[in-house]
């Protein structure tokens, strides 16, 4: 099958994609106007367009007409439902897929009256709609109730790249590390885990007669860059546990299973519903940990409470640390979630399983738009 990908070849989900697509024989062609970052394999073909910013989704137009004449593939896939998706209406190539995202249907709608119709505008316009959740896809069906049939095409993991993963002991260690890999911004609610780790080392500081046998010592773990890093460390020092908590900054995707190996607890308590898919905990999972997720958008969707991780409110730091102190002084629980985790993620989102997810949704879109001829 021929295939366009309309999306930013900036990001790494577009990356997954065609580089999934393309493993399996297909022939790939990303069309973007965001500049390329991370690794497309060799064979998939990268068109940049000439034009960027908000712009650029218009005046690019002709650009791509060009390019799908040219390439005349048996699908475009855009991604987005703002930018892309806009350019991949006034185009007018068909069939095309639209695939949303998070905050081009949780942020975006909400800014004007303008904004929404154009979201509004593109999924009527599209031949089909994919979602990566199903909270999102509910979501999205608020914004134009008439799409009853939207797809789920979650973000899957490659599971060989946790595959040599050992799954955190059932044994008490010495020392047990607590962390998330996330950008440092408000919505991911890392104030929150530092809040909660604090709470945490308060408590056993307190009870330290009572639970000093079973207690390790602990560090809190935060892996990535992003604005809200320093305000981050004054929260950490105001709060005196700056001495067991670290900042790695920023690593290279690549990197992400080598980062998750180094934890015993892995802990996102995202406080917004744009949070769609939780691929972050899916990788988790995938390398054995354990994982406390907060009830924010598809986080939950991809975490069994009680058997993979532990499901706490959003914005609560004391139901985070209650949650962090159940797993911290049980190294069984901790290990059957991380190994529960593990085949959850292996049953439900293989990478190799999403991808012929899609092929199959790009197969009914193609169909469904011949039928309609």
């Amino acid at each position: 099958m021929k295939i366009v990908l309309l999306s930013a070849a900036s990001s790494i989900h577009t990356v997954r994609w065609a580089n999934g697509l393309d493993s399996i024989g297909h022939e790939i062609h990303v069309i973007s106007q965001h500049p390329l970052i991370d690794s497309f394999n060799p064979t998939v073909k990268v068109h940049l367009l000439p034009y960027r910013g908000a712009l650029g989704y218009f005046t690019s137009v002709f650009s791509v007409k060009k390019l799908l004449k040219k390439i005349n593939p048996h699908i475009v896939n855009a991604h987005y439902a703002s930018g892309y998706a806009t350019t991949a209406r006034l185009v007018g190539y068909h069939p095309w897929l639209l695939s949303v995202w998070g905050s081009d249907i949780y942020d975006f709608p909400n800014k004007t009256y303008i904004h929404k119709w154009l979201v509004q505008k593109n999924l009527r316009a599209a031949d089909h709609v994919a979602s990566t959740s199903y909270c999102m896809a509910t979501e999205t069906r608020k914004l134009v109730p008439e799409l009853n049939d939207i797809s789920i095409t979650p973000f899957g993991v490659n599971l060989n790249d946790y595959s040599d993963l050992q799954p955190v002991s059932p044994i008490q260690k010495e020392k047990l590390v607590i962390g998330t890999v996330k950008t440092m911004k408000p919505k991911y609610g890392i104030d929150t885990l530092i809040e909660a780790y604090s709470i945490l080392i308060k408590r056993f500081r307190d009870n330290t007669d009572n639970l000093k046998p079973a207690i390790p010592l602990l560090e809190l773990r935060l892996v990535g860059g992003g604005e809200q890093t320093k305000q981050l460390q004054l929260l950490a020092t105001n709060l005196g546990i700056s001495d067991s908590v670290k900042f790695v900054g920023q690593v290279p995707h690549s990197h992400v299973p080598k980062e998750l190996e180094k934890l015993d607890i892995y802990v996102a308590l995202s406080r917004l519903d744009s949070e769609s898919f939780g691929v972050a905990i899916v990788e988790a999972s995938a390398s054995g940990r354990p994982v406390i997720v907060s009830d924010a958008g598809g986080l939950p969707e991809v975490t069994v409470d009680g058997e993979t991780g532990i499901i706490v409110p959003r914005d609560n730091p004391i139901a985070a640390a209650d949650a962090l102190e159940k797993l911290i002084l049980n190294p069984e629980l901790r290990h059957s979630m991380g190994i529960n985790g593990r085949l959850h993620a292996a049953k439900y989102y293989s990478w190799d399983q999403c991808i012929y997810t899609m092929l199959d949704v790009y197969q009914k879109t193609i169909q469904h738009y011949k039928y309609r001829l």
